[in-house]
C-alpha cells in the first residue's frame, strides 16, 4: 500500500521516492525481506538544496548509512542551490531532501506489488500489469 501512494507509477520499473527517512528505511527492508535484495540492487538518487548548511557527502552519507547501502548505489543527484520560492535566505524544512530508490532490473518485482495493491484493494488496473494493452480491461 505503502508503493501504491508514493512509488512510481511505471509497470517496468519499481521507483520510491520520499523525504520522511523512517518511511525509506521500511520500504527498503520491505523489499529485502520479501523478495531478497541486496545492496547492488538499489540505485539511489537525491533531490537536495544547498542551503542547508549541510554537504553532499553528509547528505549522501545520512542515506547511505539509514538505508545500510554501499557508496557505490549513488546515482547523479538534483543539487538546487537556492530555493525558486524564496529568496534562498530560508531554510528548507527537507536539511536531507528526497530521496529516491530504484530497484534494477525490477518489472517482476513492481508487477507483484501492482498485484497484490489490486488483491488488498479489490480492483483491477490492467495498465499496472505486463502484456495489458491500453483501453483494455
Amino acid at each position: 500500500m505503502l508503493y501504491w501512494a508514493e512509488g512510481s507509477k511505471n509497470r517496468n520499473s519499481l521507483t520510491f521516492a520520499n523525504s520522511d527517512r523512517e518511511m525509506v528505511v521500511f520500504f527498503v527492508r520491505f523489499l529485502r525481506e520479501c523478495f531478497d535484495l541486496q545492496g547492488d540492487d538499489f540505485a539511489l538518487r537525491l533531490n537536495v538544496y544547498t542551503t542547508n548548511g549541510l554537504t553532499i557527502r553528509e547528505i549522501e552519507d545520512h542515506w547511505l548509512w539509514a538505508l545500510e547501502l554501499p557508496r557505490a548505489c549513488l546515482r547523479k543527484h538534483s543539487i538546487n542551490h537556492r530555493p525558486t520560492s524564496s529568496s534562498g535566505t530560508r531554510r528548507s524544512k527537507l536539511p536531507y531532501g528526497v530521496c529516491t530508490i530504484r530497484v534494477r532490473r525490477s518489472t517482476r518485482l513492481v508487477q507483484h506489488i501492482y498485484g497484490a495493491i489490486q488483491e488488498y484493494a479489490g480492483f483491477d488496473q490492467p495498465r499496472w500489469l505486463d502484456g495489458a494493452t491500453a483501453g483494455r480491461r
